[in-house]
């Protein structure tokens, strides 16, 4: 039987109705196809040659070797690439399509170490520059450290260079700082004119109270509550109470409301305000013509009641009420005028004129403000130095009548070996204060009546005016105050003694 023949036969029920001519081009499109396949070199023709392995000439062999052809040419699945019906042609053989190449990373096995850059000491010295400023790559990074730990010039001259960087750029935070809003606070204060003049002695305290309002303002709902211990000196001792940030507000708001009566405003106690007093009236009928003075009527007094009358410990709710009290005393004393400084305050054991007790608020202000900044860790910067001045100067001219309270209680040397009479010079102590705010004061020693003379002096103390401020709050002990001496220690001793005694609750 011919190829053509075999062909015919093969394919008569798929080329029914075709001519001679089609079958034949049909043929003759099919061999080239099978020449133009890679990997089929070891295939014949359609000649009449055997395909297979095991085939023969002619006939039956030719429409298998067809079959085969059209199967691994329609898609070649399988290891032999034959996916016809006809014979056994392509077993064994490479697939057409490469398998996919597997990664080191589906392997499971660690990659490949880099080989290390090798170079030159020249060209390692020329790269220390570029080292210092993290500007090389990963490669010259660990060839340049691995001679670093070889090479001591270089390391030197590395050490050199990365130090100039950090002069060249100094690490800064992108944050802002903490005590911008406090700084432009206070550069408003001091260039922005009032409508309405306040007073120079209680420009202090409006001051202060816009501070520890902007701290105020800073802080989170939950910082409200955390703990704040307020210090003070008394009987010779260190003494604290543990409150809140929200109940030193309340203890300012209460001890404010002094002032506040003075001037003819609402008492910040309401009701608690009117038992405060009663409880006052009736404890000085009971002593007699000399009462000792109740502690309903001094500044812890009113804050212990303020605390009791509070359903709930107090929040941040009371910031509102102590800053509208606040406005309210500074508008007050401006539209009263300068005159108005000679009126008297009292503090239950003792009064101040109205003057020096607008200091005192701004002083205390200022000293709890700084208890509260430590409790939230808020940085705080201490008063304007014409402010801080005018405060120490308030403490310096109340340290004689502390003196004289303390020998009055037999905590301080009496004065019976130096006797002097009223407005006449005695023994004096120059009280010298350092820094921002300060200045040099004669302290009388042997009664608040007497004259301070430079010509009787006989003791020097110096100290900085933030540490003599602290002292005079009661945040450092006089054993501790870091002073310079030098005179009597006697007097020296019962002095600091007095500025630690001013200090309260």
């Amino acid at each position: 039987m011919t190829e053509g023949a075999g062909r015919s036969d093969g394919f008569d029920e798929h080329e029914a109705g075709k001519g001679p001519r089609e079958r034949v081009e049909r043929e003759e499109h099919w061999e080239r196809e099978e020449k133009e396949r890679p990997g089929k070199e070891h295939e014949t023709s359609y000649e009449g040659k055997d395909r297979g392995p095991a085939g023969s000439e002619g006939g039956d062999s030719d429409v298998g070797d067809v079959g085969d052809a059209r199967g691994s040419g329609d898609g070649g699945f399988g290891a032999g690439g034959g996916g016809g019906s006809g014979g056994s042609a392509g077993v064994g053989q490479p697939s057409r399509i490469p398998t996919p190449r597997s990664s080191v990373e589906d392997t499971g096995l660690p990659l490949p170490a880099p080989a290390p850059l090798v170079l030159e000491h020249r060209v390692l010295k020329s790269l220390l520059g570029a080292w210092a400023l993290a500007a090389c790559s990963g490669e010259e990074t660990a060839a340049v450290e691995e001679h670093l730990g070889e090479c001591g010039a270089c390391a030197d001259e590395a050490l050199r260079l990365r130090g100039a960087v950090g002069l060249l750029h100094p690490p800064e935070s992108l944050d802002l700082d903490p005590a911008l809003r406090t700084r432009v606070l206070e550069s408003c204060l001091e260039r922005r004119p009032p409508r309405i003049p306040v007073p120079e002695w209680a420009a202090p305290y409006d001051a202060e109270t816009a501070r520890l309002d902007a701290l105020l303002q800073d802080i989170a709902d939950a910082e409200w509550h955390a703990p704040v211990r307020l210090r003070w000196f008394e009987d010779d001792g260190p003494v604290s109470r543990r409150t809140t940030v929200a109940g030193v507000i309340a203890h300012l708001l209460s001890v404010d409301g002094l002032v506040g009566v003075a001037l003819g405003l609402d008492d910040p106690l309401g009701g608690a305000a009117a038992r405060v007093r009663a409880g006052a009236e009736a404890a000085a009928a009971a002593e007699g013509p000399d009462p000792a003075v109740p502690e309903a009527a001094t500044p812890t007094g009113r804050t212990e009641a303020y605390w009791r009358a509070s359903h709930f410990p107090p929040t941040r709710a009371v910031r509102a009420p102590w800053r509208e009290q606040s406005h309210h005393l500074v508008r007050t004393v401006a539209f009263a005028g300068g005159g108005s400084g000679r009126l008297a305050v009292s503090y239950g054991g003792f009064a101040l004129p109205l003057r020096d007790s607008m200091l005192d608020r701004a002083f205390e202000c200022w000293v709890h403000a700084g208890d509260i900044a430590d409790a939230v860790d808020y940085p705080y910067e201490p008063p304007a130095p014409r402010h801080l001045h005018r405060m120490i100067d308030l403490a310096a001219r109340m340290l004689p009548m502390s003196l004289a309270e303390r020998r009055r209680a037999g905590r301080a040397a009496p004065a019976s070996r130096h006797l002097v009479a009223a407005g006449a010079p005695g023994r004096s102590l120059r009280l010298e204060i350092e820094g921002a705010g300060g200045g040099e004061w004669l302290i009388p020693l042997d009664s608040p009546a007497a004259v301070a003379s430079a010509e009787h002096e006989v003791a020097h103390v110096a100290l900085d005016g933030v540490e003599f401020c602290r002292l005079a709050a009661g945040h450092v002990s006089p054993e501790e105050a870091a002073a310079g001496q030098v005179g009597d220690r006697e007097a020296i001793r019962d002095v600091l003694f007095a500025a630690a005694a001013l200090s309260r609750m």
